[in-house]
């Protein structure tokens, strides 16, 4: 929920005060990594670590169980899961499980019986005074000058001297940074504990960047919590600033950081198929105004990424930069899941609850949500290159508890975490856990129960590899693109999906709503209103009828019937592409003289609080919500009825609604 970020002092001198140590990288890191080669994104073409101590527990949990779910849920243990280095003893390793190194020799290992690069996941986290906005997941470091020393000291040193071993160099490291920290930095300095842990969190991923930053085979990823956290406008905006203070304090600045995860150990959908359009009235109300999602204007994490990527880059993060999703537990599939659009209710509240896939009563709910479902298998480049979601991880392991909740044998479990337990949103209104009931399962320890839930209710779903005929899903469709509009039609196309027998065609939505098929990766919508905007997605299917996740949305505007008015020409516009924060544009100039043209100038002003970023084959220029754009010096003429053409991307929040163009000819 939005909660006011209060200040926070700078992070450097408070380090200073607190007679912290100076940030020193590893020495000889970087030389001794020089010689690896460092693509830009880790997880293409690698293959995931494969977690010995979680592969036992899920092959243990599949043969106890056996028959069909058993089958089904040893498909789990074929996909790599994230080593968190949650307290000083994982280092060295303890209570049965391997230590770091012990798990970088078997990436070798498993690198040395196959083809490819492997990539290993390594949680960071164990800050001073860790989880301050709750008790399930508090670490073994107090909030104190002291608990950053041995942070420093006892934590990130000694992991950054195990990476930084040459023998490591040509394995590729994804360490993903302190989840919940920074978050807890913008929206919790209500609470006096995250007041307090606040600038010791700051130094701490300071130091840890600065020492993890000089190793060139590790690539760091700052948690950023999830859509239903920073979502709102008044948490993203602090949030740009917050990452960005402590990325320009580290020695390595912007460079410290590769990119960024949402969803971490959370179960927030990838996509909301069925509620497409944050600003649909229902009732006289948008569909953001309904309390569970109380005005937040991201109700997944694909537009979470999209937005927070756009508000990074704006804050100093180079394009770059990359998007990671934690996917592990936000399939929510199972037969709560719907299958289609349900416009029967007649209010927002009961719209959204009748059509979202996320099946929490409150979206704050976070502690082994029951009715949950493993989500979309971890991929490098789930949207196609061009994207900034770079890959999905499964960060935390499925069947993994994420606490427990206080009883007489444990006396301090996190009341968020009890099954009969409520919890506030802060506006008046108080929900259920949602938790799981039955067992009572500290932070980190298996889970049984819920693991066989999370596998009956996996989207898309799990089975067993050999019986039961094909039960893999194929890969979602990636690179969705609208390639053309008119007044009352929009086409589409996007990048074959793949399967492991073969895909047999794809479904095509609008605004939720199934509209057709396609055999081929093109699709045409007809039927359309002129100048109205229209949001798309697909997904693929194959023989066995598997169904993929539904691709990223894009939204085709029409053009405005007859284009805009003016004097000696016409001008039509329609959105060539729309990522939710920012837009393409073209525009179409026609001669509708009986002569050619020397010069033409396209006015109008937007409905919307839209800018234009950049623009091409005309000069394009905004004062307030006023833009022309007046020709080039090679397309100024234009012959009797014939045309041109001009481009522009803009940025927008809200809605995208298309202006009334005017058209003026010399």
């Amino acid at each position: 929920m939005p909660l006011s970020a209060l200040r926070r002092l700078r992070t450097a001198a408070v380090a200073t005060a607190l007679g912290v140590s100076a940030l020193v990288p590893v020495a000889g890191a970087q030389a001794a990594h020089a010689a690896t080669a460092r693509p830009v994104n880790p997880f293409v073409g690698a293959t995931g670590y494969l977690n010995p101590d979680y592969t036992a527990q899920v092959s243990a949990q599949a043969a106890a169980d056996g028959g069909t779910l058993g089958a089904a849920e040893a498909q789990v243990a074929n996909n790599s899961t994230a080593v968190w280095m949650d307290h000083i003893g994982a280092i060295a390793g303890d209570n049965g499980r391997l230590g770091l190194r012990g798990h970088l020799d078997r990436a070798l290992a498993q690198a040395a019986a196959g083809s490819t690069p492997v990539v290993l996941q390594v949680v960071v986290y164990d800050l001073p005074g860790r989880d301050c906005a709750a008790i399930a997941s508090n670490g073994e470091l107090p909030a104190t000058a002291a608990g950053l020393a041995t942070y420093q000291s006892q934590y990130i040193d000694p992991i950054a001297a195990v990476l930084a071993d040459p023998k490591y160099a040509s394995l590729r490291i994804a360490a993903i940074i302190e989840p919940d920290s920074l978050p807890n930095a913008v929206t919790n300095q209500n609470k006096p504990a995250c007041a307090t842990a606040t600038p010791l969190y700051e130094a701490g991923i300071e130091y840890a960047l600065n020492k993890l930053h000089p190793i060139g085979n590790v690539y760091n990823y700052l948690d950023i919590g999830h859509s239903g956290w920073l979502g709102w406008p008044t948490n993203m905006v602090p949030a740009g600033q917050e990452y960005a203070k402590v990325a320009k304090a580290t020695t390595g600045g912007f460079a410290s950081v590769d990119g960024f995860i949402s969803n971490t150990a959370n179960y927030t959908p990838l996509n909301e198929p069925y509620l497409p359009d944050q600003n649909l009235q229902v009732g006289g109300q948008p569909l953001r105004s309904a309390n569970f999602y109380q005005w937040n204007p991201d109700f997944d994490e694909y537009n979470y990424a999209s937005q927070m990527y756009s508000t990074m880059v704006s804050n100093g993060f180079p394009s770059t930069v990359g998007f990671l999703v934690d996917t592990s537990r936000n399939g929510w599939g199972g037969s709560a899941r719907p299958t289609g659009v349900n416009s029967t209710p007649t209010t927002v509240d009961g719209y959204v609850a009748a059509n979202k896939v996320d099946q929490r009563v409150f979206r704050g709910n976070w502690c082994n949500v029951y009715g949950a479902g493993i989500g979309a298998r971890p991929q490098a480049q789930p949207f196609g290159s061009a994207s900034p979601i770079i890959a999905f991880l499964w960060v935390k392991p499925p069947g993994e508890s994420d606490g427990d909740y206080p009883s007489a044998t444990h006396p301090h479990g996190d009341p968020h975490c009890d099954p009969a337990g409520t919890q506030s949103d802060g506006n008046g209104n108080t929900y259920p856990t949602n938790s799981f009931p039955g067992d009572n399962v500290k932070a980190g320890q298996w889970f049984g129960a819920q693991f066989r839930q999370l596998v009956q209710n996996a989207y898309p779903s799990l089975g067993a590899s050999t019986g039961g005929g094909d039960t893999t899903a194929p890969s979602t469709p990636a690179g969705l693109t609208v390639t053309g509009t008119t007044a009352t039609g929009a086409s589409l196309s996007w990048t074959a999906a793949t399967d492991n027998v073969g895909v047999v065609g794809y479904h095509v939505y609008r605004d939720g709503a199934k509209v057709g098929t396609s055999t081929g990766t093109t699709y045409s919508d007809t039927g359309l209103s002129p100048a109205t905007a229209y949001r798309y997605t697909v997904d693929a299917f194959d023989a066995a009828g598997n169904t993929s996740p539904v691709s990223a949305a894009v939204t085709a505007t029409t053009a405005s019937t007859g284009g805009g008015t003016g004097s000696g020409c016409t001008a039509s516009y329609s959105v060539a592409n729309d990522w939710g924060s920012g837009f393409g544009a073209n525009v179409t100039v026609t001669n509708t003289g009986s002569t050619p043209t020397t010069s033409w100038k396209v006015t109008w002003t937007w409905p919307g609080n839209q800018q234009v970023t950049n623009g091409w084959n005309a000069t394009v220029t905004q004062s307030g919500a006023a833009v022309s754009a007046v020709n080039a010096g090679y397309n100024g003429t234009i012959a009797a009825g014939g045309s041109t053409g001009f481009g522009f991307q803009g940025s927008y929040s809200g809605a995208n609604t298309a202006p009334t163009l005017s058209c003026t000819a010399g």
